[in-house]
């Protein structure tokens, strides 16, 4: 890792999509732009979920993060527990025909 300039990955979960950039430098993480503290708010523990890998592997000062995340929301954008590159494919199942939802049906009526 010592020619490299920046290491680029991408992590998904449900309809949430993360394109993240690594870059020698603080360890300072920006998402869509922002500071992390502006981006997701008062929410300690979505902070602690995203600093996760960097602290695992020892490099909370080596390098900073550059996040371009989409869809989702700010929980499900965030770096999951520590099965930290599996893909969670559970997303909402679609609408059929005949029915209220996916699976929901119409009231039913016996006379």
């Amino acid at each position: 890792m010592a020619d490299l300039k920046e290491i680029m990955a991408t992590g998904r979960r449900k309809c949430a999509i993360a394109v993240v950039k690594l870059v020698k430098g603080k360890g300072r993480i920006f998402v869509n732009g922002k500071k992390l503290a502006d981006y997701i708010g008062n929410m300690p523990s979505v902070e602690m979920m995203i600093y996760r890998p960097l602290v695992l592997t020892e490099n909370q000062d080596k390098f900073d993060v550059r996040v371009k995340a989409v869809g989702g929301g700010i929980v499900a954008q965030a770096v999951k527990a520590e099965g930290l590159l599996t893909r969670d494919s559970r997303v909402k199942e679609r609408k059929k025909y005949g029915r209220k939802r996916a699976r929901k049906r119409f009231q039913f009526s016996k006379r």
